[in-house]
Parts: C-alpha cells; sequence; structure tokens
C-alpha cells in the first residue's frame, strides 16, 4: 500500500470522468490505449502515468547497455512491424513506442506525471474514484470512470531489491544498483564487481567491460545463457526479395513463437537434452578447459527461471578477451576493498553492482477500496491472471516468463475491448468474477506453482498477490500457446461473469 494515500491532503477542485482509466503508458499501457481507440470507437479513456514520459521500464533503467531480453519481433507489438535487429536497446525500444504514439494520436489521452494514490469502487454509483497527484507540483487530482485497465507493471520503478550484507557500510567504494543507476557514475579503469547473474547482469557486464578496468559477475548459483546472433535469417531473406515489412514481421513472428514453444515444450520433456544443448553452445564460446559446468551449469531444470539470451555471445567474448570473469561462491560479509567470499578469496572492487532483483508490488502500490473496505489483493483468486474475486470492473495485465510480456498484453486488450462492448451490448454497468458452484471446494495455491517457475523476486513477493486454483480458469497458466486459442474463445456469458445493472430509479440491482 502506498503510504501517501494515508495522508491527509487538500481536496481536489474538480473531477474528471472517462469510462476507461489506463493506469500506465508502458509498453501495456500504449497497447491498452491503440486497442481500445480502434475496438471500441468513441469509448472515453485516460491513462495516467507516474514518469515524465511514455516507456515504462524503458524510460527508469538507465544502466549501462540496458536492452530487451525478448526479440522485438514478438516484444513489439502486432500491429507495427519491428524492422531493426531483434535484441534492441531502451532507446530503440522507446522511439518504436513514440512512433506508435504519434501515428495513432494517442498522447493527448495520455497524463504524465501523475501519480495514483488510492482507487475506490461504489457499487451503488457503479464507479471507480480515483485520487491521484502530481509529482511535480503536488496538486491534487480526482478522476471517476467506470472501468479500470491496470497496465502499471508488477514491481517497483523506485527501488530495486538489494540484499543485506554484514559490513556494507565497511567498503570505501562505491554501490549501485541497476535500477536507480547514476546518470554520472564514471567507471573508466575501475573495478567493478556485479552481483547477479541474470539478464540484467548478463547486459551490464558486456556493457561495462570495455571500459572498466575489469568486471567480475559474481555469482551464488549459474543461470542458463542461450547464445545467438542479433539477426533473423528469415527476416534478412524476406528483405532481401523485397516482401513487404508487414509481411516480414508477421511471418517471423509466427516462426519465433514456434521455436519458443518447441523449447518450452522439449525443457519439460527433455530437460538434460535441452542442458546439454545449451552448455555445448555456452562451451564454443569459453576458451578451451573453462570450467563450464561451475559457472554455466544451473542447478534447476531450463526454463524453471527466465533464460538469459546474449545477442553474439557478447559476455562470453568478454571474458575471452580477459575483460570480464566469473565466480561462483557466496558472500561472508563487504570489507573495506570489497567482498570477502566464503571461500576465503576477497574481491576488491572500487564500484560494487547489485544486480539482485526487483521488489514486487501489488496492484502499483495503490490503496484499493471496494465499497469503503480496504482490499487485501492476497485474499482473491485470479481468473485467469487478469481478473479477480470481489474486485468489480478491472483487468489487470501481467505478461509471460517465457515469452515476450506484449503477446498477452494485446491478448488482454483484445479480451478487454470485447468485454466492454458486450458490457454495452448487455447494457451493463458492473461485471466481476465468482467462483462457480463446481469451483467452491477447487484447491487454492499460491500464484505461481513452484515447480513451473520458481524465481527469487517471485518467491519474495508471492504472498502479496491472489491465489490461483486447480482449474485452467483460475490459474495464469503462463502458456500463450494455450491461452491464444482460449482467451478469445471465452464465453462471456458464462457462469464465472456476474453482472449487474441499475434500474430506472437509480437503484443497482
Amino acid at each position: 500500500m502506498n503510504d501517501s494515500a494515508t495522508i491527509a491532503r487538500p481536496t481536489p477542485t474538480k473531477t474528471e470522468h472517462f469510462e476507461v482509466l489506463i493506469v500506465g503508458a508502458g509498453i501495456s499501457g500504449v497497447a491498452a490505449g491503440y486497442h481500445l481507440q480502434q475496438q471500441c470507437p468513441g469509448t472515453s479513456f485516460v491513462a495516467l502515468e507516474c514518469q515524465e514520459s511514455f516507456g515504462g521500464t524503458w524510460l527508469t533503467h538507465k544502466y549501462p547497455g540496458i536492452r530487451s531480453d525478448s526479440d522485438l519481433y514478438t516484444f513489439g507489438y502486432r500491429f507495427k512491424p519491428w524492422i531493426g535487429p531483434p535484441i534492441a536497446t531502451a532507446e530503440e525500444i522507446r522511439k518504436y513506442m513514440g512512433e506508435v504514439i504519434a501515428e495513432n494520436d494517442l498522447a493527448r489521452h495520455i497524463r504524465y506525471k501523475h501519480r495514483i494514490d488510492s482507487a475506490s469502487w461504489s457499487s451503488a454509483d457503479k464507479l471507480w474514484t480515483v485520487e491521484a497527484h502530481r509529482a511535480d507540483s503536488g496538486e491534487r487530482l480526482r478522476f471517476t470512470c467506470n472501468f479500470l485497465w491496470m497496465c502499471q507493471g508488477y514491481y517497483r520503478h523506485e527501488e530495486g531489491y538489494t540484499p543485506h550484507w554484514d559490513g556494507m557500510e565497511d567498503f570505501k567504494g562505491t554501490i549501485v544498483h541497476p535500477q536507480t543507476w547514476p546518470e554520472d557514475l564514471d567507471y573508466t579503469d575501475k573495478r567493478v564487481l556485479v552481483i547477479g547473474s541474470g539478464a540484467t547482469a548478463a547486459t551490464v557486464v558486456p556493457a561495462m567491460a570495455g571500459t572498466a578496468k575489469h568486471v567480475t559477475m559474481l555469482q551464488r548459483s549459474p543461470t542458463f545463457f542461450r547464445i545467438g546472433r542479433n539477426g533473423i535469417q528469415i527476416a534478412d531473406e524476406l528483405r532481401e526479395l523485397g516482401v513487404k515489412e508487414e509481411w516480414v514481421h508477421e511471418i517471423t513472428r509466427k516462426k519465433i513463437l514456434y521455436e519458443q514453444f518447441a523449447l518450452t515444450q522439449r525443457s519439460k520433456a527433455e530437460p538434460e537434452k535441452v542442458r546439454e544443448e545449451l552448455l555445448t553452445n555456452v562451451r564454443a564460446n569459453l576458451p578451451d578447459g573453462y570450467d563450464v559446468d561451475k559457472h554455466f551449469n544451473p542447478r534447476y531444470r531450463p526454463w524453471s527461471q527466465r533464460i538469459a539470451f546474449v545477442p553474439d555471445g557478447d559476455v562470453f567474448a568478454g571474458i575471452r578477451a580477459g575483460k570480464a570473469s566469473v565466480v561462483t561462491d557466496e558472500i561472508e560479509r563487504f570489507v573495506e576493498k570489497g567482498v570477502l567470499l566464503k571461500s576465503g578469496q576477497v574481491l576488491e572492487a572500487d564500484i560494487i553492482v547489485t544486480a539482485t532483483g526487483f521488489n514486487l508490488c501489488a496492484l502499483g502500490d495503490i490503496a484499493f477500496e471496494i465499497d469503503g473496505k480496504a482490499l487485501n489483493f492476497g485474499d482473491t483468486i485470479t481468473y485467469r491472471g487478469m481478473m479477480f474475486t470481489g474486485i468489480p470492473n478491472m483487468i489487470w495485465v501481467f505478461g509471460y516468463f517465457r515469452a515476450s510480456w506484449t503477446l498477452r498484453s494485446e491478448l488482454i486488450a483484445d479480451f478487454t475491448c470485447r468485454l466492454l462492448r458486450h458490457m454495452k451490448d448487455k447494457g451493463a454497468r458492473e461485471v466481476e468474477v465468482v467462483l462457480r458452484p463446481e469451483d467452491k471446494d477447487m484447491k487454492l495455491s499460491a500464484w505461481m506453482d513452484d515447480d513451473d517457475f520458481n524465481p527469487g523476486y517471485m518467491k519474495r513477493g508471492v504472498h502479496l498477490w491472489p491465489k490461483r486454483g486447480d482449474k485452467k480458469e483460475w490459474a495464469h497458466t503462463q502458456n500463450y500457446w494455450r491461452e491464444k486459442d482460449e482467451i478469445p474463445a471465452i464465453d462471456l456469458d458464462g457462469a464465472e461473469f456476474a453482472y449487474h445493472w441499475r434500474r430506472n430509479d437509480g437503484a443497482p440491482t
């Protein structure tokens, strides 16, 4: 919950009303605005973004080398062809998003520097009331809307996750987290220690290695890496043949999706074969005799945590050149000159980068109330990872871990627009998901199946999130290849959807 929501503030002087209020102007929020405008023409909407511009992650993260770890043929929108390298920089992604906003006249719907403090649902009025303030001036603002579309992401942009280690105050150098990277940090000729081995570390290490004196990646346990050229052969060939970019985008997108599906299926059916294939590729990119099993062979099976893609093998090029190295060990404590490991080795450093993940947040840390009662998001049950029992007229966007986030953003956008049109056709003012009679006794579990996907950030914060049931309707399956068919086929008049109207005398039914 956002502490600022509990502080007494001046009452806003006016209230603006929109049919739909979108929270966030990142990749999901821009998709929501586009599809709402295309599929529900005439619907009034606004997108509130707390940052000074659009982009979400690609705006707030400014660490060296920041890039996508999904290809832009699937991370890009289905309606706008991507024509650059599949792995793109933050600047390239924001340029692409800016073109979407400009080409579709979305800028007039987006309000920047608008931070939401609270959202309250009234069953009597069939409305959400959203209290917000301007991040720059502190001006208090109030909005009402019929429907909330939550596109704010799932972690706190203001702060990353840094564990506490003994002796951190003894270290005489600089400690930084990638999520709050100082723009004036000079690492020229400095010894840099990067703690962590996920996608962020795989980006930071090669980006700093050319300038720093040396970069060491310290990991408690290895991560799976997939190495490939930052290019797609079929896309290159189609362009040489003069095929339209729209066709290149769609054909390449389908090929990538097929290959992702095949890898995911094989990771479950024959995990040791997939493991060996990944490790063989890593060995081919490292000097003979390098201890690959120690530093690059994880304890978990492939795809039970995200596989980090390394374009053109840049991390391994730094290792071969002697500009970067990997140490697999645990931290005993920080010391004046760096980090003391449990093995007794001291890693000396001038700068320590804690690429240790992020903090999950529930509903953007916004204080939610339903009919005057504070909402505990963890008490709800999810419907397909996008709606929740006890929360009317709200959609929440949460993407995929094994496929690109945008794929699900657009599936949910299609569903939301269809739901809004359906409500309009029925004359309904309210919709919520409810357990059917056959669901009442189903087993409930945590949001994610720990055996299926278990990164540290999810384990740390999963208690904040809704429960899932043991039926596909009441879980976020993380399976695009099923959901691409299942979500469009959802029966909006099924027993899990409860609609409410208002009688002519104004009283709710």
